[in-house]
């Protein structure tokens, strides 16, 4: 079994595809097949069920899946230690961040960071808060940075900035006047929210709670799962929503949305890394940017 091997079949169960595997790891549609097939071989299991033209992890493969990330994820610290041996010539920066953060705020800092480190490779996921703190908690990715406070025991976090998070609508929607709103307004709104597990819908129901409403009253039309297809379904007059202000800020700008009469509820940013994994040198100078 090599660590080849392994990084295919984790990328085909990712994907529950050989063709997109294949493709997001530059491959023959053809080897990486071949490398599925020889591990199940060497080793006398089916870790997908094949159905028709589909491929499906069975539960075998789900039990190896665990245990092969957990390999790649040491082979990967084990990778980082003997880059770091070359200062910061060589290696690679590995960090996920959720959906606003890294559409929003992440972009620049990466391109300062790159200038300054050339020779470092950057592996720059996305994904909502709590697939960043799954993903920095399992040591696929070293740094974590997300908006809203995350409790897990085996993570450090530190806020590195702060964003807003604003209510908007579209132009004709009644708030749009400017209208000071209340619990009442709220109560009777038509919402449209990001989904469960992303840091912007814990800030929403964080405010309702502060509101004493529960989500189960409001009027929700519709949950979707990105900033951008939110915005979109705000500016088509679905309904009211809260989001980032650093998001809304280009449909602010052109008029296309509109900020609505409530106070602003600050969010901060956090960094997160893992407590006790291989803390490499590239993390510790990114870490080290982006307190600049």
């Amino acid at each position: 079994m090599t660590l080849d091997q392994l990084r295919i079949f984790a990328e085909v169960a990712r994907q529950q595809h050989i063709t997109k595997a294949a493709k997001a790891m530059n491959m023959t549609q053809s080897a990486v097949s071949a490398a599925v097939i020889a591990l199940e071989e060497r080793h006398g299991v089916a870790l997908f069920d094949r159905i028709g033209r589909s491929i499906v992890l069975n539960q075998t493969g789900t039990i190896f899946l665990e245990h092969a990330l957990q390999v790649l994820a040491e082979a990967k610290a084990a990778e980082s230690a003997l880059s770091d041996l070359a200062g910061l010539l060589r290696g690679e920066l590995s960090v996920m961040a959720s959906q606003t953060v890294g559409a929003y705020w992440l972009p620049s800092r990466l391109a300062t960071f790159h200038a300054r480190y050339p020779g470092l490779g950057l592996d720059v996921r996305i994904g909502n808060t709590e697939a960043v703190g799954d993903a920095v908690e399992a040591g696929r990715v070293e740094l974590g940075v997300v908006e809203g406070a995350v409790d897990r025991p085996a993570l450090s976090s530190r806020m590195i900035a702060t964003d807003e998070m604003i209510l908007v609508v579209s132009p004709t929607h009644p708030w749009a006047k400017g209208k000071k709103l209340g619990k009442a307004d709220f109560e009777d709104a038509t919402w449209v929210l990001r989904e469960p597990g992303s840091g912007t819908r814990l800030a929403f129901e964080t405010m309702m709670t502060k509101e004493k409403l529960k989500l189960q009253a409001l009027n929700v039309a519709i949950v979707l799962p990105g900033n951008e297809a939110v915005l979109g379904a705000v500016e088509a007059g679905m309904g009211a929503t809260l989001t980032s202000r650093s998001a809304a800020q280009t449909e602010l700008n052109s008029g296309l949305l509109v900020e609505a009469n409530a106070s602003p509820l600050p969010r901060p940013f956090f960094l997160l890394r893992h407590k006790e994994r291989y803390r490499s040198k590239a993390a510790d100078a990114f870490e080290a940017l982006l307190s600049e």
